[in-house]
């Protein structure tokens, strides 16, 4: 029951999807300043969330700007996935090495085909905004799969960023109306 009151999707499946998927803050932003991820500390997922991604991701697509700025041998999910990762960048020749990591310089649609033939029928994550909003733009984003971390930034890396451009409508998954906004509450936290 407390699944339902928190208005959670339905556990995600492995369905060869190119699934735009983040943690954001109420404000919309994925990362924070220079792509720091420090706010997320102290936040809380569903019981087996974490693993319903780790189970259903074939292989991750990043950009160079999130590579670079997570570089200490991190692999997502805490370490408990393993796979391809894919990082699109117009300069492979300078970026620094790692296991398991493939530099690609090709176009968007292009890196996709790659990274769900890796996947090998399972998801295709993609880590970053900037990449997501040209493949949204391609009409290559199968779902977009956002958890909403009780946060205000106030800056940093916005999930979506297109100013001027036409608003893209979307349709909620699962049961009822796909239109309905999601609704949330929170109250400030007094600061420690």
């Amino acid at each position: 029951m407390a699944e339902a009151m928190m208005g959670d999707t339905e556990r995600q499946i492995a369905g060869g999807k190119v699934l735009w998927h983040f943690t954001m803050s109420l404000d919309g932003f994925v990362a924070g300043p220079d792509h720091a991820m420090d706010w997320m500390a102290g936040t809380s997922f569903r019981p087996g969330l974490v693993d319903e991604y780790v189970e259903t991701t074939g292989a991750i697509l990043g950009g160079r700007d999130g590579w670079d700025a997570a570089i200490d041998d991190k692999r997502p999910y805490g370490g408990a996935w393993e796979g391809p990762i894919f990082v699109l960048t117009h300069h492979p020749e300078d970026a620094t090495p790692a296991e398991g990591i493939t530099f690609l310089n090709c176009d968007p649609a292009e890196a996709v085909r790659i990274g769900l033939e890796a996947a090998g029928g399972k998801n295709l994550e993609v880590f970053s905004p900037t990449i997501g909003r040209r493949l949204l733009e391609l009409g290559l984003i199968d779902e977009i799969d956002l958890h909403v971390a009780p946060v205000l930034l106030g800056d940093g890396i916005r999930l979506y960023d297109n100013p001027g451009g036409e608003p893209v409508r979307l349709h909620r998954v699962g049961e009822g109306d796909p239109t309905s906004a999601v609704n949330v509450r929170y109250r400030p936290t007094p600061t420690v």
